[in-house]
């Protein structure tokens, strides 16, 4: 089955560069300069996963990633020359699921395509399964591994693949602390590196989605200095 990738960059070199290395591994991969190209290409073109770059001639990559984010489901992964904390925060805020700054590797860049395709495969493979397999249901919070569906409330909510593996490792957890290196760790499926601000972030969207003020929150909580908890 073939994957398809889409690439935004206005860079023809850099567009190229990433091509070549993801050719090599067996993906399918569709170029853009623009914003507005891209949105073209996936009105006729489904993709498995896209690398946006942040600056834009059009638009920026973020406003283009929010605009995925309302209809595709996909894993989006920031392509950035600009490597302060505000900037990859901005990313993670507004639904990009990793970021890579440039210069970069581009044997990084395909280690992370391959890692986020993995887990939106799993996450789909696990919707063909049959619901009720693993349901956990707490004070109106109802989440089904077998499905990856969660409601709140009676409200369905839209999670990520990887908000609903946070959520749903902090709920099999119930009562303990899960440090922010071993969400990442067990979530991401990588080594945690310091001034990582990639959970946090996260667990700031998922609370929001949830509806959850971010000082008194009902199910995620924040044991300063040592990680997150559901009670």
């Amino acid at each position: 089955m073939e994957v398809h990738i889409l690439v935004v960059d206005d860079e023809p070199e850099i567009a190229d560069l990433v091509g070549v290395y993801l050719r090599s591994e067996g993906f399918v991969v569709h170029t853009c300069g623009t914003a507005q190209e891209a949105l073209d290409t996936l009105a006729h073109q489904s993709v498995d996963l896209a690398i946006l770059d942040v600056m834009l001639p059009d638009k920026s990559g973020f406003d283009l990633c929010g605009e995925l984010r309302r209809e595709y489901r996909f894993p989006v992964l920031m392509l950035t020359a600009k490597s302060s904390d505000m900037d990859k925060i901005t990313g993670l805020t507004i639904g990009a699921d990793d970021y890579i700054t440039k210069p970069f590797n581009p044997l990084e860049l395909v280690a992370r395509v391959k890692a986020q395709l993995r887990r939106y495969t799993r996450y789909n493979s696990s919707q063909e399964k049959a619901p009720g397999s693993e349901v956990i249901d707490f004070n109106g919070l109802v989440i089904d591994r077998g499905t990856h569906q969660c409601t709140l409330y009676d409200k369905e909510l839209s999670l990520t693949p990887i908000e609903f593996d946070i959520l749903w490792m902090l709920c099999s957890n119930r009562g303990q602390v899960i440090s922010a290196e071993r969400l990442f760790e067990t979530v991401w499926g990588e080594k945690y590196l310091d001034r990582n601000n990639t959970v946090m972030v996260h667990i700031r969207r998922l609370r929001e989605k949830m509806g959850e003020p971010s000082r008194d929150p009902r199910f995620i909580k924040t044991v300063w200095g040592v990680g997150y908890k559901v009670d």
